[in-house]
């Protein structure tokens, strides 16, 4: 968490995108040149049969090239789908593709062909407009650089070019194009795009900077840290780009309806041939019965659930978690940041030698500010509501474990804990809470609690879990002390805590759980990404922790306990409308199969009415985004 002045977010021009082509897309897409072929190829079959009056050969020409041009490629995906999923749920339109051919017909091969094809175009289409956000982002990624040269000038260069200890200048207004440390300048960054947090974080000499922050109103000079493709903008970019290719679990319980719809169609056309002697029959069956509600209905109703999910504020980075989320059996919270508001408040603050509290309050302040530490932002809010001076930091420095240091007022002042001390005996033991040391030149100046109260709602939130949701289990897994992990569970109506446990240690818990049933971890720090990777459903709060995102299945930005509650809806919602199109497909499907099994079908009209189907399944899978309720009942 940012301390930082409530300065108003800096607007960049860059970061307005333009709007995805979703023509383009289909029509630039493999399938969606097959799609549009096939349909031109059809026009003009009608034209030459019923318009020019050829027949044979003649007239249907343009159907055989397109069946064999386009059904050769889509034949190859069909067959390493079938070998991934052990017969999948398209398998049958590469057997009535090829039944027709056997069989003449080549314009129901055709409509077929526009069936896979023109489903896949959809899909391809749909999913690139479930991953707008990472088209924005892309669009929006910092290009070039301004590095500064011995002599003291600029050169424009690719943002690839960038090395680590490069001195890069970061002009107002323009996106910090690497993670950095200033080394010249004092001003200002928006991080608000990144963090969630709507302030600008003030800058100075040792402060760090992250890539894709929008500098503010002076120029900064930086040194490079890490190159762009390591840098946090390129993690948040590489986290949303990996949920596009997990494929999700609704999908492969697709494939596994379909392996089994594929024996049933088969096993009644063969006996719709049998009984008649006429293997129109049989491919009449096929037809009616590709299952285009598992193909195109399943994957539309998921990306539905995502876009639905992401104007909540909660981007989904694994699309599988949607079919579980809301069928979890224990729910384990990390402490500060989830069930907490990840904001401490001081509760006690004590200086010694005759120090003025005052004082050693504006000293520690002016510091602060320029941390991104949930402790400083307590340190700074008290010195404002106290309305101690706000006094100049002449050097900033905060390196990882050791605090943070800066010289105020002549004074070297270093927030740091306990440990940085060679006798810390003196001070308060076994206090419930988190706490802060402050230094002057080296000797010990002051001490200072926290506390992190419960979020107002936790207590409601732990109670609707078991009520409505049907959690059986909540517990508390928290590296804190016992005494602050306990004082919180009394507080939200927890039972079992796990207070002082390691990264490992989560993990192993989380792991004796999925044992007994879903389990869904809820951490903001790195220390719970392998717990957030293990557990069956992994949510972080927050976009504080790039390792933490990657890890999680879910992220939501705003930190609401209520968007959670809007999760486990939406992966109910997307589920029970996914399960609904695949299943009432197959059932009017299989109505048509029967009436092809008894020559009330012919194979063309089995055709036109399963793209009826496909129809009504992708109407229906498309209202999962369509919603007026409010998706939350806490």
């Amino acid at each position: 968490m940012n301390a930082a002045t409530h300065t108003p977010a800096v607007k960049s021009p860059a970061t307005v995108p333009t709007q995805p082509n979703r023509m383009r897309e289909f029509f630039g897409s493999r399938d969606g040149v097959i799609a549009t072929a096939t349909l031109v190829a059809i026009a003009l079959f009608l034209i030459l049969r019923f318009a020019v009056g050829l027949e044979g050969f003649a007239a249907s020409w343009p159907l055989v090239v397109i069946v064999i041009g386009g059904g050769i490629p889509l034949g190859i995906d069909v067959v390493k789908s079938a070998i991934a999923t052990r017969g999948g749920a398209d398998t049958l339109a590469a057997v009535s593709i090829i039944a027709s051919v056997l069989l003449g017909e080549w314009l129901v091969a055709a409509i077929v062909v526009l069936m896979l094809s023109g489903g896949e175009a959809l899909e391809e289409a749909a999913s690139k407009r479930a991953s707008a956000t990472l088209d924005a982002l892309a669009r929006r990624a910092p290009q070039i650089a301004h590095r500064r040269n011995p002599d003291g000038t600029t050169a424009d260069i690719a943002i690839e070019e960038v090395r680590i200890g490069d001195e890069l200048v970061v002009l107002p207004h323009e996106l910090c194009p690497v993670d950095g440390e200033v080394i010249s300048g004092h001003g200002a960054m928006d991080e608000s795009f990144l963090t969630g947090e709507p302030y600008v974080v003030s800058k100075s000499e040792g402060s760090q900077v992250i890539s894709g922050a929008i500098n503010a109103d002076d120029a900064l000079v930086i040194r490079a840290t890490a190159l762009a493709e390591d840098s946090r903008y390129a993690s948040i970019v590489g986290v949303l780009r990996e949920a596009e290719t997990n494929r999700p679990e609704m999908r492969r319980l697709a494939d596994r309806l379909g392996a089994w719809y594929t024996v049933l169609a088969l096993t009644m056309g063969a006996i719709g041939w049998i009984i008649s002697g006429d293997p129109t029959r049989f491919l009449a069956v096929v037809v009616i019965a590709t299952p285009c509600p598992l193909l195109i209905g399943v994957p539309v109703a998921i990306i539905g659930a995502i876009n639905l999910a992401a104007r909540r504020g909660i981007i989904i980075k694994n699309p599988g978690i949607l079919e579980a989320v809301s069928r979890v059996d224990t729910v384990m919270f990390d402490k500060t940041g989830t069930l907490t508001y990840g904001r401490p408040v001081i509760t006690h603050f004590q200086t010694t030698g005759g120090l003025d509290e005052d004082y050693a309050l504006a000293l520690a302040a002016a510091v602060e500010r320029y941390s991104r530490h949930p402790l400083a932002t307590a340190i700074v809010e008290e010195a404002d509501a106290r309305g101690v001076d706000k006094l100049t930091v002449d050097s900033i420095s905060e390196k990882p474990g050791q605090g943070l240091t800066g010289v105020v007022d002549g004074l070297e002042v270093k927030l740091t804990s306990r440990k940085a001390l060679a006798d810390s005996s003196f001070l308060p033991q076994d206090q419930a809470g988190m706490e802060s040391v402050m230094l002057l030149d080296g000797e010990f100046a002051a001490f200072i609690q926290f506390r992190d109260e419960p979020r107002r709602s936790a207590a409601d939130f732990i109670a609707h879990l078991g009520k409505k949701h049907g959690t059986t289990e909540t517990m508390i897994i928290s590296g804190d002390r016992a005494s602050e992990a306990e004082y919180l569970a009394e507080k939200v109506g927890i039972k079992t805590v796990h207070a002082g446990v390691s990264p490992e240690g989560k993990l192993e818990l989380v792991r004796e759980h999925n044992k007994r049933g879903k389990t869904l971890f809820l951490g903001d720090g790195i220390n719970d990404a392998p717990a957030m990777a293990t557990a069956t459903v992994g949510v972080a709060f927050g976009a504080g922790s790039d390792v933490t995102m990657e890890a999680a299945d879910a992220v939501v930005l705003d930190s609401s306990l209520e968007r959670l509650d809007n999760l486990i809806h939406i992966g109910a919602r997307m589920r029970r409308i996914a399960l609904q199109t695949a299943i009432g497909g197959m059932a009017l499907s299989f109505i048509g199969m029967v009436l092809a099994v008894f020559g009330l079908l012919t194979p063309l009209m089995g055709a036109i009415a399963q793209e009826v189907i496909d129809v009504l399944a992708i109407l229906n899978a498309a209202r999962v985004p369509f919603t007026k309720k409010k998706l939350s009942d806490f």
